[in-house]
């Protein structure tokens, strides 16, 4: 696999990083001190303090069937909607709110900056900072007229067996694949250990944006946009029997950028005008003035 490159220091180990993140912050609570959640409240999918969440993951579940998937790639991954700059699209995005989201309800602008400032922080290299900048950019599908059980949520396979470790997995049963002679088989149309390149997971942001910045970003960076939302892969080894070697390297990759986009999410809000600069340089560093949408 590719190595990232370095800044003004080496790339330490992944497991000398982890030591560190360790040493640093022995609870990943400690990367959102001033949030008003423990760690055991993020993600809580049971909390009815969001029914939107609820209904977002009925629908997600029921229509999000390895077809839908397929007929979405082809719409889609052509890149022909539109051009447009980094932070024009994250502009164009800020008119969302993350329904598929139990943690916050700030705008996609001040969690991409939450996300990439903790990262900053750490001392990380410039690509893994760019990377929580951009992470969620896929989401302006949404203002594609795309609706959001089609754009956000966690990811998973499409034409095999659905997990019981997904969330709501109990939403699958209105899922005409879930009945499907092949699809609703533990390997379904792929082979075992294919590889998560020849699997396609439920259509979303993370494969978007992934396809619309493949050509810019070193491979760590790539693979953290594009599974941050596979949380039965990457935190529930739900999958193993797909992957290969290199999908589990990519995961702890993934892993690491995890604590930084879950537990930055908090009420004290980033001084966007102020960061902005800062910001600029840094996409400009990567990509270029536009890209295709």
């Amino acid at each position: 696999m590719m190595k990232p490159p370095g800044d003004d220091q080496p790339l330490a180990s992944l497991d000398e990083w982890e030591d560190d993140l360790l040493q640093r912050y022995p609870e990943p609570h400690a990367i959102a001190s001033d949030s008003e959640k423990t760690p055991e409240q993020f993600r809580d999918y049971e909390s009815d303090s969001r029914p939107s969440v609820r209904e977002f993951y009925r629908l997600n579940h029921q229509h999000q069937t390895f077809d839908f998937v397929q007929h979405k790639r082809k719409q889609y991954l052509g890149l022909d909607r539109q051009q447009m700059g980094v932070w024009e699209a994250m502009e164009f995005l800020n008119t969302l709110v993350d329904d598929s989201d139990p943690d916050t309800d700030l705008n996609q602008i001040e969690h991409l900056m939450q996300t990439a400032e903790a990262i900053r922080a750490d001392g990380h290299p410039r690509w893994f900072i760019l990377t929580g900048l951009i992470h969620d950019l896929g989401k302006v599908l949404c203002l594609f007229d795309e609706p959001q059980w089609a754009v956000v949520g966690d990811t998973f396979p499409v034409g095999c067996a659905f997990s019981d470790k997904i969330v709501f997995s109990q939403f699958f049963d209105a899922n005409p694949d879930s009945q499907d002679p092949l699809y609703s088989t533990p390997n379904g149309v792929y082979s075992p250990n294919v590889g998560l390149d020849n699997v396609f997971l439920s259509w979303g942001h993370d494969e978007y944006l992934y396809h619309v910045v493949k050509e810019y970003l070193p491979e760590p960076a790539l693979a953290m946009v594009r599974y941050h939302s596979f949380y039965p892969g990457h935190r529930e080894n739900a999958y193993d029997h797909l992957m290969d070697k290199d999908d589990h390297e990519r995961m702890e990759w993934v892993r690491k950028f995890n604590p930084y986009d879950l537990y930055t999410k908090n009420k004290a809000r980033p001084d966007v005008a102020a960061l902005r600069p800062y910001y600029e340089d840094l996409i400009n560093e990567f990509f270029p003035e536009r890209l295709r949408w």
